[in-house]
């Protein structure tokens, strides 16, 4: 079976240090290659994997700032264009290469990993017939559109090792945007009287000005920036928790899974998919407001850590995602759907 992985190029595969679906094409594809399948990665050219790579932006262009439109239509018809040779096109590059799947002779899947905006739902239902759709979660489904699974994210396990939580802080680990909820995280700590750091890229200035930036300081409300991998799993895993106060319905949380990897409890906020990633009691908490956070934060060290690892790894690791995908490649060549 030879299999065409259709990455992002906004970041690097693997992304060094923001960059979700990039993330998630990696990790597909380093296990589908560890499982004997034939893998051609189609990525940025100074992507890092064990599979085949074929590329025509030679850097991110989140970093370079190249011309994205002109890289986009160069980056997928250099695929497109030898879909010939491949029995099936994975697709993590939302919906531009959907308009080829009426011209290619070989089947195409696509992973939704969100919807930017209901703008490109046409896009999607008018390729219902000719594209796969999966979700990464039973909550993120758009009522238009035909799916024929639910596949959850995988993570490299091997990028996260159990940590005891020694370092007394709680953590928030993610975009620095107001969905995400890092002045709620904040405010969280504040009340419950703990020390919170906080990791990860700035995705609105102003808000970040305004909602985060007058709080922080040296002591116990310290922000660290878009930190590496090695940096992650070292303060996930000394973390007494994980703050993840989201405010919108998110399709997935890989912060969430990372964190457990690592041992350590998620308080979250009842959206989106996060009845799906956490155990309430059990591998975290799931609250409705900050209120209700305060309250359990000095119950999360009730949590054993051994069973959030336990269950992440169970879920939401490399191998569970790459079986399954397995699977459906299969039953699509086969035509057995």
């Amino acid at each position: 079976m030879k299999i065409a992985i259709l990455a992002p190029i906004t970041w690097r595969t693997p992304p060094r240090h923001y960059g979700p679906w990039e993330q998630v094409a990696s990790v597909l594809t380093e296990a589908l290659v560890k499982n004997g399948l034939d893998v051609t990665l189609f990525a940025t050219a100074d992507s890092i994997t064990s599979a085949r790579l074929q590329s025509v932006c030679e850097s991110p262009v989140g970093e370079s700032g190249g011309d994205m439109k002109v890289l986009e239509c160069l980056h997928i018809s250099h695929l497109v264009e030898q879909a010939g040779f491949f029995d099936i096109i994975h697709n993590h590059f939302d919906f531009l290469p959907l308009t080829y799947t009426k011209l290619i002779p070989c089947p195409m899947i696509t992973t939704i990993h969100g919807f930017s905006s209901e703008q490109i739902i046409p896009v999607y239902k008018k390729y219902n017939a000719h594209s796969h759709y999966i979700s990464i979660s039973n909550s993120d489904r758009h009522p238009s559109l035909k799916y024929l699974d639910t596949v959850y994210n995988g993570v490299d396990e091997t990028q996260f090792q159990p940590g005891d939580g020694d370092g007394d802080y709680l953590l928030y680990f993610g975009r620095i945007h107001p969905h995400k909820g890092a002045y709620e995280a904040i405010q969280i700590a504040m009340q419950a009287n703990k020390k919170l750091i906080l990791c990860g890229l700035v995705q609105d200035q102003d808000y970040f000005d305004e909602k985060v930036k007058p709080y922080l300081n040296d002591s116990n409300i310290i922000y660290k920036g878009n930190i590496d991998p090695v940096q992650r799993n070292t303060l996930m895993g000394a973390a007494t928790a994980l703050l993840h106060p989201i405010s919108f319905e998110e399709p997935f949380g890989l912060s969430v899974v990372e964190a457990m990897l690592c041992g350590t409890p998620v308080v979250a906020f009842d959206r989106g998919s996060m009845k799906e990633l956490i155990l309430d009691g059990r591998t975290g908490f799931l609250v409705r407001n900050t209120e209700e956070a305060i309250d359990v934060i000095n119950r999360s060290d009730r949590i054993c850590r051994q069973d959030c690892r336990d269950h992440a790894m169970a879920k939401f690791s490399s191998q569970p995602m790459a079986l399954h995908y397995m699977k459906l490649y299969e039953k699509i060549i086969s035509r057995s759907y």
